[in-house]
Order: C-alpha cells, then sequence, then structure tokens
C-alpha cells in the first residue's frame, strides 16, 4: 500500500492508465482481504501465484497470523488515505478509517505503539517507536480527509510522546534521532533499537504539522 503512489506517479508521468489501475487492483485486493471485522489486519495474506485464489492471513514480523502487527497496521492507514487523495474512492477512505480507529482503540496511554497490537503481553509488551511515527503521519493526513479532528489530536500526542521519551539523546549505539522501534521481534532481529524509517516518518510528522505547505514539494510525487 506505501508503494502505491510510485504507481500513480508513473501513470501521470507515462499518461498510461494501466499503472493507476494496477494501483487500485491491488487497494481493492488488499481491502477486501485484510481488514478484519473489527479494523485489524494480519501483516500478510497469502494467494496463489497461479490462480489467484486466497489462502489465508500470516504474518513474519507480527505475532501470529490472528495478531496485529502494529507498523503494519500504520502502512495500511498511510496506503488507504494516499490512494484515496489520488483517486478521490471513498471506498479507500473508509478503509483508512476503518483502520485508524482499530489502531487508536489499542494504543496505550503513553501514545507510543506496542510492537504487536495482540501479543500476549500487550499492552505491556515492547515498543515500536517507527509504528508511532507512520502512524502520526497517517493520522494527520486522514484527519485533513475526513475533516475529523480527533485523528490530528492523536498525532500530535504521539509525535509529542516520541519527541519526549524516544530520542536518543543519551545512546553510543547509533546515529539516529529515534530508539525504541522494534523490527522482527520474532526473530529477536532489532529490539527496540534505531531505524531509518522510523526518523524518516518522524521528520514527515513533524513537517506536516509545522510547515504543511512545504511538505507538498517535499513528499508529493506529483508536484514539479
Amino acid at each position: 500500500m506505501m508503494n502505491l503512489d510510485l504507481l500513480v506517479f508513473a501513470g501521470e508521468q507515462t499518461g498510461q492508465d494501466r499503472y493507476l489501475d494496477i494501483a487500485v487492483a491491488h487497494a481493492d485486493t488488499t481491502r477486501r482481504l485484510f481488514p478484519r471485522p473489527d479494523g485489524s489486519t494480519p501483516h500478510v495474506f497469502d494467494l496463489d501465484p497461479a490462480t489467484g485464489t486466497p489462502l489465508g492471513p500470516g504474518t513474519v514480523q507480527g505475532y501470529s497470523p490472528a495478531s496485529c502487527w502494529s507498523r503494519g497496521q500504520a502502512w495500511g492507514i498511510y496506503g488507504f488515505t494516499t490512494l484515496y487523495r489520488r483517486t478521490a474512492h471513498t471506498r479507500f477512505l473508509d478503509t483508512a478509517a476503518r483502520l485508524a480507529d482499530y489502531a487508536l482503540s489499542a494504543l496505550t496511554p503513553d501514545h507510543i505503539p506496542v510492537w504487536d497490537y495482540r501479543a500476549p503481553q500487550q499492552p505491556h509488551d515492547i515498543k515500536d517507536a517507527s509504528a508511532g511515527a507512520v502512524m502520526a503521519c497517517a493520522l494527520t493526513d486522514l484527519a485533513t480527509a475526513t475533516g475529523r479532528t480527533h485523528y490530528r489530536t492523536t498525532a500530535l500526542k504521539i509525535l509529542t510522546a516520541l519527541a519526549r521519551t524516544c530520542l536518543t539523546r543519551t545512546s553510543t549505539r547509533a546515529d539516529a534521532v529515534l530508539a525504541r522501534c522494534t523490527r522482527n521481534r520474532p526473530a529477536e532481529d532489532g529490539i527496540e533499537v534505531s531505524l531509518p524509517y522510523a526518523d524518516y516518518y518522524l521528520l514527515e510528522g513533524i513537517l506536516r504539522i509545522l510547515n504543511p505547505h512545504h511538505l507538498d514539494h517535499a513528499i508529493d510525487l506529483t508536484q514539479p
């Protein structure tokens, strides 16, 4: 879902509608297979590559196929909101809001997501600040698209929490902005460390709040 904007851009640059058609088809398949009735999502959903027959949910970085990996949920909110802005198809906006509402219901009072919203030790499990950074960006965009101010309010709370509790002011392990990011908990690979995409989306989130007009030139592929 995060990569579909590149297909939209390719279609606009080449004049070939097939790129946009592929993006929309992918998003429609994702919204059909991924969201559960409560708005949570699995990390992955497998299909037979030869027939397209759905095989079922799975996971790599989440706790289980039945769980909800927090960074994946944030990718979904961001991706569906972006594609709504590109297409004006309200079904994508509705999906983004469903995913956002679930994530907000699972967010702990400290406003830093746990690595998986359905892990056995949540809400007291290890954190993933990168999920928070992506989610803050997505909620800011979703607030603009829907007019629902509570999404923006929560985005501000997340960004504030990241700045207060997750900065690497005293870290000697990495030249990075955010710590407390978790790359792959099941594999014990990168547990509450720094991750480059956490830093990127933290800065994008700040830009979305402080300088939204400049944001078009910073991240919008459709702008010259």
